[in-house]
Parts: C-alpha cells; structure tokens; sequence
C-alpha cells in the first residue's frame, strides 16, 4: 500500500523516529501502524546488543532533593558521544529517569528501569527506542538515593557530576549552606569514605605495602618500615576520608570540625559522589 507523509509524521509524532527510519518501518510492515512500531523497537534492541561492550563516557548526571529535605536522589545516564549528550531527546529522557526514580521511590536500578511509562511500557524500553534513533549505546550508569535529617545536593556546572550529601544531628538547623561546601569538597577532593572506618581492608593492605615499599626505597631499617607504613597511612586516612580531610576554604579546620562548629554534634552520615568520564 502506499505510505503518505501524513502517516510517516504520525509514526514519528509517536515513536520519536527518524523520518526516514519510520518511512522505512511502514513500508515494511505495509502500513500497519503497531507492526512498524515493533520494526523500530528491534532497531534498537539490535543497536543495544550490538554496541553493548561500548564506552559510555559522555552523559548526564541530575540530582533531586524531596520537599521535606530529608532524602534526596542522584542519576546518571551515560552516552558514547558529547554531541548526543547535549541532543533535546537526551535530555528529555534523562529527566524522565529520575522522574520516574522521585515518584516510585524505586529500590534499584532494575526496579527504576521496569518503571511504567505514560504509555505503559517500561522506562527500559523507551531508553532501547531511543538507541534505534541516534544509534548510540545508553545506559543508566548509577542510581543513588539516601535520606538523613536534611540531605544537600550539588551539580557541577559541566552537568557530569552530581554530590547528595546526608546531614544527622541538625537540630533543627537549617544546614544547607555548610551542606553545599561539603559538597563542593566532596566534588572536588574524592573522599573514599566518611572515615577510616569506612575504608575497606584490600585498600588498607594496599596502602601500607606501598607505605613499606617507599621506606624501602629510602633505605629505612626493615624494622622501622612497619611504624613509618602505619604513619603514611594516616596521611592517607587524612587526605582521603572526608571528616579528616582539611576544609578547601579554610584550612585550619577539617570537615569534622567545620560541622561541629556549625552545629553541636552536627555530622555527615553518608554521601554520593557519581560523574560521568
């Protein structure tokens, strides 16, 4: 039968397709309107598998913080190209991922993507149709929620980096100033963890046979290799868990002690730091 620009509009209008990729499909399935939509889904479930081991190294990264300020939400949708990342329909997906994680309140990554849609099919699916259209791998890189007394959250500018800080023991304070600084420290210093408490032991182990090794290569006594190890290590303790790390603004005090100064027995219970590339 014949296809007329009216219905390969249509198509479009409803699936987001290319123009020629639906006038493609209805050929195809010789105008039949759900047989062409299902033509385009396995476009992009063909594009998914085939560019599955693909890097995904661009994207965007959105955060969200609940009315009450007591639990706040992070997601990252990852893409192989700049130029995709910056595309509407990019764009429009990525909000609608984390739409979908402040309304359901999803409990994972796997519930998030199963999320019903406006149109009744999955989050999952409408993220396979839009790889049929720009024919680039996507991918829901990370998903994070918390919840605290009141939860801060920082975007970078680059829109790739996100931060949800979760502060306990407020008092009633309102503590989302300092909140911000210590997202901001965290965006730009890395912590690993809260605390040393927080490190895991592979990295302890690690961090010391390099503190042993580096006195070895000084020519530090074998029996003093153990004691100057353990000395490097709370260096690293230090500079790499964020209650001992020096505040960027004010050196003079660390993040424990800016928060204790700001509010009596104010803490961080946790944090998020996800970015893309």
């Amino acid at each position: 039968m014949a296809i007329t620009a009216q219905d390969v509009n249509k198509l479009r209008q409803e699936t987001g397709a290319g123009m020629m990729d639906c006038k493609k499909a209805l050929t195809e399935a010789n105008g039949d309107f759900e047989a062409a939509k299902d033509i385009l889904r396995k476009a992009g479930q063909k594009i998914a598998s085939k560019r599955a081991d693909n890097v995904t190294s661009e994207g965007i990264v959105l955060t969200q913080v609940s009315e009450d300020g007591k639990s706040g939400k992070v997601v990252a949708i990852a893409c192989e190209t700049e130029p995709v990342s910056k595309v509407e329909d990019f764009k429009t997906l990525a909000q609608a991922v984390l739409n979908a994680a402040v309304s359901t309140n999803a409990a994972s990554k796997e519930e998030l993507l199963a999320t019903p849609q406006a149109d009744g099919r999955a989050l999952e699916d409408h993220i396979t149709d839009l790889m049929g259209k720009i024919g680039e791998k996507i991918d829901v890189v990370s998903y994070q929620t918390v919840t605290a007394d009141q939860v801060v959250a920082y975007n970078h500018s680059n829109g790739k980096l996100g931060v949800l800080v979760a502060l306990n023991n407020t008092n009633g304070t309102d503590v989302t100033e300092v909140g911000k600084d210590v997202a901001m420290q965290i965006a730009a210093m890395k912590p690993i963890a809260l605390d040393k408490d927080g490190v895991d032991s592979a990295t302890i182990e690690r961090e010391i046979e390099i503190g042993k090794e580096q006195a070895r290569a000084e020519g530090k006594p074998e029996n003093m290799l153990e004691k100057i190890a353990q000395g490097k290590l709370n260096k690293f303790y230090k500079e790499s868990t964020l209650l001992n790390q020096e505040f960027v603004k004010d050196s003079s005090l660390t993040i424990a002690q800016l928060l204790e100064k700001t509010s009596k027995g104010l803490t961080v219970s946790e944090f998020k730091r996800v970015a893309i590339g």
